[in-house]
């Protein structure tokens, strides 16, 4: 398998009634899944990481204002159209859900398990 550039979709806010110890578990759990991607040979990618540095940039207040609900979901949402495949990882999460989605409509490659993404040709 050539190398894939993999989004990996997984709960950010779900079930956490936005406590930042919660978040961080969950960007902690994509974080993980994304350091195996990388070691697999693949490129992984999290939409926080894009989001959230113009997130704050742009002067949101807080998880959930204007600011952030403009970009967060957008980004992410413009980032599986260029990603090869979507890696859906953790519990319940509309907005992962919404991504697998949208890598299915755009004919990406969908994983629910590391186990499932082969090591990419001359990685070991």
């Amino acid at each position: 398998m050539n190398p894939q550039m993999i989004l990996v979709a997984g709960p950010y806010r779900s079930g956490t009634n936005d406590d930042p110890v919660l978040i961080e578990r969950n960007v902690h759990a994509m974080t993980e899944a994304s350091l195996h991607l990388f070691r697999a040979g693949h490129l992984p990618v999290m939409g926080e990481w894009f989001a959230l540095p113009l997130i704050t940039h742009a002067g949101s207040t807080g998880i959930g204002d204007a600011i952030f609900n403009e970009i967060f979901h957008p980004v992410s949402r413009r980032l599986v159209a260029q990603c090869d495949g979507c890696l859906r990882i953790g519990g319940p999460s509309a907005g992962a859900d919404e991504m697998v989605a949208l890598a299915r409509k755009h004919g990406k490659a969908l994983y629910f398990s590391l186990d499932e993404i082969p090591h990419a040709a001359g990685e070991d």
